[in-house]
């Protein structure tokens, strides 16, 4: 045969001869042998379909799962009628068909629930319906369902209890509440008298509102009137005491002159009082002095005269100082009434201060009365206002209260049961869960069968032989990636058979050989590079991309290890795959992932050729040793 070579190290005839041979082997050998490849093709189909069927609808097959109630509930009463809710909740529970109810006593649930033979169970109290009905009392409180569940028995089965405990909760709760709101629903019509009533009151309010402030802006009018007459007349009174200040001067300076007559009268009636003295005197002397009867005719009308002019000097001095006290008095009264006429102008001039000052007051008062009665009247149009907003919003309600209370209480029971429905919309909708973690499993299957095949078969080393590192890589390939095709053959058969959902079939089949494909060239190539070592590799590998792909779990559920290293994941991106082909393509997210499977494949085989073309021996050292002991 012509040699051909691809390169200094690759010869074609010896590639093409290492095929022949291993394709030889298959045919020509014993029946063990091709039992033993059948078994390794069929064996990674059988890891997917096995756990696909399991997990088909396994929600489906809950009413499998049993699921104990013990009811103990006493009843009660509630306006005059008997209820019993935890009689009421067991026949819906036994019409229900999401779980295998059964009800038992309270000890044989415990015990049984202790045991394993029931997964949970729930206890009705025995005051469960009055507990409920103490909402319509004056001490409300919440009644109570008792929950007892076995973790022990099975992690899934467990959570699905709990899922099983809230929906029986979710519907005692949706029960109760159904029950206060008929109850309360009884009272509306009621309410709706009331709410008629108060919009009549509220516009009759309104009417007085309007009228008080008409009477408050007239009562402003008349005080800044009043104020008015208050100003003229303090101006009035400012004036008045004017003029008395006036004659209370002219009072004192008349008091002043009366004083100074009258010590003037006082001082003449000193002098009158003197000269009347001596008059006497001289009288008595001449009386002493000469006997008028011994005078002669003509001399004694003179005596006689100057007696009686002394009599009448004495006279006048008398007089004259009884009008010296009269003076004297009338000076001091001139002076008091100087002195009250100064005080009456003292008054006079503060009470013309203060008449001013209530004039200003009076003003202000106006002022402040006639805004007063501008705000009162703003505020009586907006309370008014108001109040007819209000009363024609309590009568719409009432009228729609009025229309509200004539509905069936049934339905209103229903639709306070349930008062929001959700209306779901699925994008890309499934059929079953089987057909939601079949990209999972199949991909899984595939890199499972890669390590299977890699392990059962000979990679091949180029030691001791004359081929070389590369011709020996590529020479035993063709046989690993016919066995990944006919594995992923055989798988498709079964997801055919089970009714997998393909959004598009024939994008779903190319794809799974091409990841089949991918999957057996990244393990071959760390098998044939590495030895052993490449195997561990592999599985390592293996683990982490059980949880580390997304295929179960949204990987951001997991740890932030797996989190960082999921997009470095063969797995991950053949799920991607996959799940676009089975659910609904978006060939964005099919292109991203189909490129970066290339791009791992082929940096794979070229760090696979570089260990084998230069570290061969090397690489394999770790593997001789092994081979060494009867263990390995």
């Amino acid at each position: 045969m012509r040699e051909f070579r691809l390169g200094r190290n690759i010869n074609l005839a010896n590639v093409a001869q290492l095929l022949k041979k291993d394709f030889k082997e298959v045919f020509t050998s014993n029946p063990i042998v091709v039992l033993t490849l059948l078994a390794i093709i069929i064996l990674p189909s059988l890891y997917a379909l096995i756990n696909i069927q399991a997990c088909w609808d396994p929600y489906d097959n809950t009413g499998n799962l049993e699921f104990a109630v013990a009811n103990l509930d006493k009843g009660a009463s509630f306006d005059g009628e008997d209820i019993n809710v935890g009689d009421q909740l067991e026949d819906e529970l036994k019409r229900n068909d999401d779980f295998y109810w059964t009800f038992v006593s309270e000890d044989e649930l415990r015990e049984g629930v202790k045991n394993g033979t029931y997964y949970a169970g729930i206890i009705i109290p025995k005051n469960f319906s009055s507990n409920i009905k103490s909402i319509t009392s004056d001490d409300p409180h919440s009644a109570e369902l008792e929950y007892i569940v076995n973790r022990k028995s099975n992690p899934m089965a467990s959570k699905l209890s709990d899922s099983a405990a809230r929906a029986v909760y979710n519907k005692v709760n949706a029960k109760i509440v159904q029950f206060i709101n008929v109850a309360a629903y009884e009272k509306l019509g009621d309410l709706q008298s009331s709410l008629a009533s108060g919009a009549s009151q509220m516009s009759s309010g309104a009417g007085q509102l309007s009228a008080g402030a008409s009477k408050v802006q007239s009562g402003a009018s008349q005080v800044k009137s009043g104020a008015s007459q208050v100003k003229s007349g303090a101006n009035d009174l400012e004036k008045g005491a004017s003029q008395v200040e006036s004659g209370a001067s002219q009072v004192s300076a008349g008091a002043s002159q009366v004083k100074a007559g009258s010590s003037q009268v006082s001082s003449s009636a000193d002098q009158i009082s003197a000269g009347s003295a001596q008059v006497q005197n001289s009288a008595k002397q001449l009386d002493q002095a000469v006997d008028e009867s011994t005078l002669p005719e003509q001399i004694r009308p003179v005596v006689h005269g100057s007696k009686e002019l002394a009599n009448a000097s004495s006279d006048l001095a008398g007089a004259s100082s009884n009008l010296a006290q009269g003076s004297s008095k009338l000076a001091n009264s001139s002076v008091d009434l100087a002195n009250g006429a100064s005080g009456v102008a003292d008054g006079a001039s503060q009470l013309a201060d203060g008449g001013s000052k209530l004039a200003d007051g009076s003003s202000q008062l106006a002022d402040g009365s006639v805004s007063l009665a501008a705000g009162s009247t703003m505020l009586a149009n907006g309370a008014s206002s108001a109040l007819l907003q209000a009363s024609s919003g309590l009568a719409g309600a009432a009228s729609s209260l009025s229309s509200i209370t004539g509905v069936d209480e049934d339905k209103i029971g229903d639709y306070i049961y349930s008062p929001v429905t959700l209306e779901e919309n699925e994008l890309y909708p499934v059929p079953d869960y089987g057909s939601e973690i079949s990209p999972f499993y199949i991909v899984l299957s595939m890199w499972v069968g890669a390590i299977i095949t890699c392990v059962m078969l000979r990679t091949g080393q180029s030691t001791g032989t004359k081929y070389t590192p590369s011709e020996m890589y590529f020479g035993k390939l063709l046989i690993f990636l016919v066995m990944a095709v006919l594995e992923t053959t055989v798988t498709l058969i079964g997801a055919f058979i089970l009714g997998i959902k393909m959004a598009n079939p024939l994008m779903f089949v190319l794809s799974a050989y091409f990841i089949a494909l991918i999957f057996m060239l990244i393990v071959y190539s760390l098998v044939s590079a590495l030895g052993h070592i490449g195997k561990g590799l592999a599985v390592i590998w293996l683990v982490f991309q059980i949880s580390g792909t997304g295929g179960i779990y949204p990987i951001q559920l997991m740890g932030p290890i797996l989190q960082t290293v999921s997009p470095y994941m063969p797995m991950t991106h053949g799920i991607t795959l996959l799940r676009e082909t089975a659910l609904g393509l978006i060939w964005s997210n099919y292109t991203h992932s189909f490129l970066i499977l290339i791009a791992m494949a082929l940096i794979t085989l070229v760090l696979a050729l570089i260990v084998k073309m230069y570290a061969d021996k090397r690489a394999h050292w770790f593997e001789e040793k092994l081979n060494e002991t009867d263990l390995f």
